[in-house]
Parts: structure tokens; C-alpha cells; sequence
């Protein structure tokens, strides 16, 4: 480990956030310049080939995976998600698209933040996050240790850096990463749709995604974005089919910039909604399919699509 030059001074440490970075030799310096912005302090540096210290105590760990090889994402990945989870630091990764299957297969869900060909500002916005994620768990809340006006104060603190910082780097607008509202809820059906004895097929499912995309070429991409639907449907086709999704095939099938796809697959994960099984093949890979939850919940909305004599949206 080695210290970097130029920190900043003593009198930013107690705002700023502590950050341990992990990067090969040459790697773009865009968490760099992203944690310098935000007048964070890096306690510890890391190659690829050195152990991670058990010394380093950080809120978040910073990784740039892009040029690293993925037999070293595959050994290192999985000690340096376990490190982060035993001193509860929040986790960003930066990697490529040709990278997402090997880097998921040891960091998907959790808290974990997936930047794929980020930007300096997308590296701000997420590093902040994921401090903020770490240094308040969620369903944590010691009432003898943080007021609520002592909460609000540092949370503007936190919004005020990141204004500040976004400035500096010419962007004044970050993507907001608001927790996930539960997706599948108990709602009982009010609409009366007749039952349907026919089961739902994979061509009735693709057919309604062949249309989805279609849409996309005479509205735009980016008009009717729904990536979680969009992932529903190909995943509930591909089981139907008996087929496997990796995770960058369903990035792929969400219809959105593969940043945005790998947080919703994190977020209907971490719902309950997704699961990742390995590949016995290919321990660098993972494949993504519906939970039996999930699964029941879209045989039966179809079903009931289909008894109603509508279309699946």
C-alpha cells in the first residue's frame, strides 16, 4: 500500500470521505479525480496483486477493473467484496460492458455500485451514495448518537458537496438513485379478468417484447424506458424456453445504458424478484432467473392478460 501525493490537508479529513482504491498501473484516474473533487482522502492504494490490508478502515472501496485481466477480477473480486463487507464500506466498481459478467458474478446486489464506462461526474455521484449507504445501514438508527436536525445537517452537507463537486467537473445534474420502491406487492385483482385455462407461451412473450422495440423506432429509445418490465418479460420468455440469461444479455434486454440496467438488476434482486445462479461451467459467469415469486406473479398477470382478451403491454 502506498500513500498518495498531495492529500489533502488535516482539516478536510473529518469531511471529506475515506475511500481505499484499487487499481492497475496505468488505470484511468477518473475515481481519482472523482474522490479529489470531492475533497475525499485516499487511506490506501492497491494494485491487483497486493492483499488487501485489514489495516484500512474506509467508507467506500473504489475499484477501476477496466484492463485488468478476468482470471485476476475472478480471484481477487470475492476477498475484496468480503473485506468491504467486514468494515461496512460502501463498494463502486468501473468496468467495461465485456466485463459484467465476470465482476457480477462476485458484486451484484447489496450495495454494491456498477459503473459501466463511467464518467468523472458518474463516479461523484455514485461514490457519494455509497458513503452515505455505509455510513447510515439501512434500518439503523441510533437515537443516542444521531438527532434527527444532526441527520438532516450532514445530509445537506452531503448534497452541498456533490453540488460543488459537479460543478467543478461542468455537470450540474446526477442520477437519482432513491431506493426502489417494492416492485411485486400482495394487491388482490379489483378488475374481474376471467380465468384462462390456456398457459402463457415464450412466442406470446417475445412478440410483446418485438413490439416493445418496435415502439423504440418511432418513438426513441428513451421515451418509454421500463427496464424492469423489459427484464421481467425476457426472463419469464427464456425460462419458458428453458433458455439461460447472463447478466450482460439481460442488460442487453432492458433497453437502457448498461449503468442503469446492472442497478435495476441489483435492485429486483435485492426485492426478490431476480436470482443469480452460477454457471458450473464457467465459474466466471452467472446466470440471472426469476425467483418462484416472480415467476408465479407473471404466469398469472399473463394469464389473466390473456382471459381478458388484452395484450401483454
Amino acid at each position: 500500500m502506498t500513500r498518495p501525493d498531495n492529500a489533502p490537508d488535516a482539516a478536510n479529513y473529518d469531511t471529506g470521505i475515506d475511500a481505499v482504491l484499487v487499481a492497475a498501473t496505468g488505470a484511468p484516474d477518473r475515481l481519482t479525480v472523482a474522490l479529489d473533487a470531492l475533497r475525499g482522502r485516499i487511506v490506501g492504494r492497491f494494485d491487483w496483486q497486493t492483499p488487501f490490508g485489514d489495516h484500512a478502515t474506509p467508507q467506500v472501496i473504489v475499484i477501476e477493473a477496466i484492463g485488468v485481466a478476468d482470471a485476476m477480477l475472478e480471484e481477487r473480486l470475492p476477498a475484496i467484496v468480503d473485506q468491504a463487507v467486514a468494515v461496512q464500506a460502501g463498494l463502486v466498481v468501473a468496468l467495461t460492458f465485456d466485463q459484467i459478467d465476470v465482476v457480477t458474478a462476485a458484486t451484484l446486489g447489496g450495495g454494491t455500485r456498477l459503473l459501466v464506462d463511467p464518467t468523472v461526474s458518474d463516479c461523484v455521484a455514485a461514490i457519494v451514495v455509497a458513503a452515505e449507504t455505509a455510513r447510515s445501514p439501512t434500518g439503523v438508527f441510533d437515537v443516542g448518537r444521531e438527532t434527527d436536525g444532526t441527520r438532516l445537517e450532514r445530509l445537506n452537507t452531503e448534497v452541498a458537496r456533490i453540488a460543488e463537486a459537479l460543478a467543478r467537473l461542468t455537470r450540474t445534474e446526477i442520477e437519482d438513485d432513491a431506493p426502489a420502491a417494492a416492485i411485486v406487492g400482495d394487491r388482490t385483482n379489483r378488475y374481474g379478468a376471467p380465468p384462462s385455462l390456456a398457459e402463457p407461451s415464450a412466442a406470446d412473450v417475445r412478440r410483446a417484447i418485438r413490439a416493445r422495440r418496435l415502439r423504440d423506432q418511432f418513438f426513441g429509445a428513451t421515451l418509454f424506458e421500463d427496464p424492469g418490465w423489459d427484464m421481467l418479460l425476457d426472463l419469464y420468455a427464456a425460462e419458458l424456453e428453458r433458455g439461460r440469461v447472463s447478466v450482460s444479455s439481460l442488460c442487453i434486454a432492458a433497453a437502457v445504458a448498461p449503468t442503469t440496467a446492472l442497478r435495476w438488476i441489483a435492485r429486483m434482486t435485492d426485492t426478490g424478484l431476480f436470482e443469480r445462479r452460477p454457471d458450473l461451467h464457467d465459474r466466471r459467469r452467472a446466470f440471472m432467473v426469476l425467483s418462484d415469486r416472480a415467476s408465479e406473479a407473471m404466469r398469472g398477470y399473463i394469464v389473466a392478460t390473456r382471459g381478458a382478451d388484452l395484450r401483454i403491454p
